[in-house]
């Protein structure tokens, strides 16, 4: 079943914005793909963004693009980030903290995705865990004061991918040493990214902080994500199918930019595309799986993520 009637038939569109000035929003991996149309949407309303990326060529390009459609008043800038490498992701979170006094979102869009042959991170994880999971868990971490401070949220976008795969955290197996699979390997990395997010609603709820977190998924959307990854099948698989079975990266970034400024969203509730199951369509709640609400696979999550990244300071 799909929830669509919260805002109508149509579902969210970013015509349901009002204006952002004075808001600041912090997204990852938002040179390309949906995080760049993201960065355009809040743009459009007035906001401050700032991409957290990798590449600093390609955020250059990023920034220019935006300047020459918004002006060269456009308030977006670049922090460098490199979520495989926990190191990056302390020296981007401190020069952050340094330069930008207020978050009023900070957007985890950037993601890797079906790696053919496994790969690690220089701290030792499978890399589409490192990336998508451990990175991000780090950089929440760094920022949540920040956040808070504005009443802020935390937007993580998952994908359906976490009931697909083994359905599971493989705590016994985390790197995929004994059977890797692309798939598998990629499921586990979402399906962590959003454990931690209704884990992380939990206690921000028990301590009466003030961050919002929500959890959102783009769906099928034609995107970047798998060229510089996948398997060479798999990227003609998808360079064939995809005119036909995805919606453009626009509507892809809409659940994001949904859930970093739509005030009346619930917690433990997943929001995205809701027609051909969840993979286009209007904006609204999806059915959510009870794995992702595991507490006792979360808390076991929670832990061995903070003692990897200590360990690895």
């Amino acid at each position: 079943m799909t929830t669509t009637t919260q805002f109508g038939s149509q579902g969210w569109t970013p015509e349901r914005l009002g204006s952002l000035q004075g808001k600041t929003y912090v997204i990852t991996g938002a040179n390309t793909g949906a995080g760049f149309e993201a960065t355009r949407s809040l743009l459009t309303k007035g906001a401050k963004v700032v991409m957290m990326n990798r590449n600093a060529e390609k955020s250059a390009a990023a920034i220019e693009t935006l300047k020459q459609e918004f002006g060269n008043d456009a308030d977006v800038n670049f922090v460098r980030l490199d979520l495989a490498v926990l190191d990056s992701v302390r020296h981007a979170a401190s020069e952050l903290l340094d330069t930008v006094p207020q978050i009023d979102a900070l957007i985890c869009n950037a993601a890797i995705a079906q790696v053919a042959k496994q790969e690690l991170t220089v701290d030792g994880f499978e890399s589409q865990l490192g990336v998508n999971h451990f990175g991000h868990f780090l950089l929440c971490g760094l920022l949540f004061d920040r956040i808070e401070r504005s009443r802020g949220r935390i937007v993580v976008v998952g994908s359906n991918a976490y009931k697909m795969g083994l359905k599971k955290i493989q705590f016994e197996d985390l790197n995929f040493d004994q059977n890797y699979t692309a798939w598998n390997a990629y499921a586990q990395s979402k399906l962590a990214q959003m454990m931690f997010a209704y884990e992380l609603q939990r206690r921000v709820k028990a301590a009466g902080k003030h961050v919002q977190v929500r959890v959102c998924h783009p769906g099928a959307s034609r995107t970047n994500l798998l060229n510089d990854t996948a398997s060479l099948p798999m990227k003609l698989l998808w360079k064939l199918t995809s005119p036909f079975i995805a919606q453009s990266a626009e509507k892809g970034s809409w659940p994001e930019v949904m859930c970093a400024t739509e005030e009346s969203l619930k917690p433990q509730a997943l929001y995205g595309p809701t027609k051909r199951a969840e993979t286009v369509g209007p904006i609204g709640e999806c059915p959510l799986e009870p794995l992702a609400l595991n507490q006792e696979a979360a808390t076991q999550l929670w832990s061995l993520s903070e003692r990897n990244y200590a360990v690895s300071a």
